[in-house]
């Protein structure tokens, strides 16, 4: 008997490797650490990934298995957050304090993910506490598949961008005074990966063409790129090939992503790629070098492209101008079950704002009025063990309730194959930046003042990109439509870290009553349990 049950598991991996034999695995072990870095000329303690700042950079390909074994040496518990991967049927590996159990101190955890029909550009960050102030994060590089045509030639290079502002405080300072009931002081500085200003070089060859990727990984302020004598060919915004227009330069708001071609077809010399901070005051600003590798490393003096102004209109006139490339391949031909996003019917409304308020005496942000609360154990265990008590569905209304701020754990209840319509609207007077995980959607409009039912007239049901995060600008809205195709736990929050530590997030439990994998994987077994889950089994072998 036994031997006929080992048989059988020998097939059945045997199997498993043959139905995934196309899709290649890559593994990684990451060492977490604290060291001193130097970003802005002083001393402090960063988040390292192997030695590390930023982590090292995931190259890989469409579909392909990612395992990586990440090793905590912090004094804290500390997790992994995989910003726009979407972790088809498998909320356990989002990362998030709502989905997982911490890694503990001087303990590991494997995570194991398919970068399922998804390319692009993405990027990792710590999302515990208040760690993405201290580093940690780095890029993801997805390409499609080979045999998959792609709307342009293969660049000669490929370049990650990570842009994002910096504090010279301490990731725990900062903490600090969030937690002392105030807002956090303006940055000291930009970063582009990891360095100060001129700290980078980018080499390039003459006449050859390269793609940029760009992500906003700071924690406070929305960013302008732009590059001295030469255009940004945008190509695709977080997994979505673009139509590809020509800027000068591109706003690019918290938890963002762009990707860009620049041809290098000026005379041999040294230009500076620029990086500023958008609506501030005052406006911060840091160079890296675009340098001709036939050059003698003289500076350009061509006037760089002017920085975008304060206002508001030339922002929101390019994001309306970024549109879906409706001839290129996704990342695989001719999907089974496409459809064309604007010929659905939408089965439900949800309309989000967010507010500024004060609770206890103590700053909050909140969604609808309601400022999150982390439970004792993560949602998503507590959900699949049936543990009472520590969230009840429903308790994020799907409208501003007008009334007063107050502290819950807020969880949004929706059924899989639902296709909402969600209105994020902004009352402040402060750009909004909105991720929502485990899914891309179409951002369909986007526009000042109130929304009403008539602003559906103006929606985009054409050519809308379909990405991960959106902005909404000063006394706004922004609209988007998304079908609830993955099961599970996923969190929606604000990418300005101080906001969203401060309550200014939810989860959304997208639930299938089939049970069944097909919808969603089982439960890790080598999943994390603590809280009210401590001492529970995942699942038998």
């Amino acid at each position: 008997m036994e031997a006929t049950i080992t048989s059988f598991l020998v097939f059945f991996f045997l199997l498993l490797v043959a139905v995934r034999g196309d899709d290649p695995y890559r593994f990684y072990t990451w060492n977490i650490t604290f060291g001193d870095i130097y970003p802005l000329g002083v001393k402090q303690q960063g988040i390292l990934i192997n030695g590390q700042f930023p982590g090292p950079q995931i190259d890989a390909v469409t579909n392909d298995n990612i395992i990586i074994n990440v090793f905590n040496n912090l004094p804290s518990p500390f997790l992994l957050s995989w910003q726009g991967i979407q972790q088809r049927r498998s909320s356990w590996q989002d990362g998030v304090y709502g989905t997982n159990c911490p890694i503990p101190p001087g303990g590991n955890f494997t995570y194991i993910m398919q970068f399922k029909d998804q390319i692009g550009s993405y990027y990792y960050f710590p999302s515990l506490a208040f760690h993405k102030a201290a580093g940690g994060y780095g890029g993801i590089r997805v390409l499609s598949r080979p045999g998959i045509p792609v709307p342009f030639a293969p660049p000669a290079g490929d370049f990650t961008i990570l842009a994002g502002d910096w504090f010279k405080l301490n990731h725990t300072d900062l903490q600090g005074i969030l937690d002392s009931g105030n807002d956090l002081p303006s940055p000291d500085g930009l970063l582009i990966n990891g360095q100060g200003w001129n700290g980078n070089r980018f080499t390039v060859d003459q006449g050859k063409t390269y793609r940029f990727r760009v992500s906003n990984v700071g924690i406070a302020t929305s960013v302008n790129i732009r590059i001295q004598g030469h255009s940004l060919l945008l190509v695709e915004v977080e997994g979505s090939h673009t139509v590809q227009s020509t800027y000068t330069s591109i706003d690019v708001h918290l938890g963002q992503s762009y990707s860009f071609l620049v041809t290098a077809d000026q005379p041999p010399q040294d230009y500076s790629v620029i990086v500023s901070t958008r609506f501030t005051n005052p406006v911060l600003t840091t160079n890296a070098v675009l340098h001709y590798s036939n050059s003698n490393g003289a500076l350009s003096t061509v006037a760089p492209p002017p920085a975008p102004t304060i206002q508001i209109d030339w922002s929101l006139n390019q994001a309306r101008s970024i549109r879906w490339n409706l001839t290129a391949s996704g990342p695989r031909p001719n999907p089974q079950g496409s459809y064309h996003y604007g010929l659905v019917n939408t089965t439900r409304t949800i309309r989000l704002a967010n507010s500024r308020a004060s609770i206890n005496g103590k700053l909050r942000y909140a969604v609808n009025s309601v400022s999150f609360i982390p439970a004792d154990t993560p949602l998503k265990v507590a959900d699949f063990y049936n543990i009472q008590g520590v969230f009840a569905l429903g308790s994020m209304p799907d409208n501003p309730t007008g009334g007063g701020a107050y502290l819950q754990t807020a969880v949004m209840a929706a059924n899989m194959r639902d296709y909402v319509e969600v209105i994020f609207e902004n009352s402040e007077n402060f750009v909004q930046s909105w991720h929502i995980d485990g899914y891309a959607f179409w951002v369909v409009g986007m526009d000042g003042g109130q929304w009403t039912p008539a602003s559906r007239q103006s929606y985009n049901l054409r050519d809308a990109v379909a990405r991960y995060t959106l902005q909404v600008y000063p006394q706004s809205w922004t609209a988007i439509y998304m079908p609830l195709d993955n099961v599970g736990m996923w969190n929606i929050r604000s990418e300005s870290w101080a906001r969203q530590y401060l309550g200014q997030q939810f989860y959304l439990r997208v639930y299938s009553p089939a049970n069944s994998w097909r919808d969603e994987n089982p439960i890790p077994k080598n999943a994390l349990l603590c809280g009210r889950a401590s001492g529970r089994r995942t699942r038998p072998l």
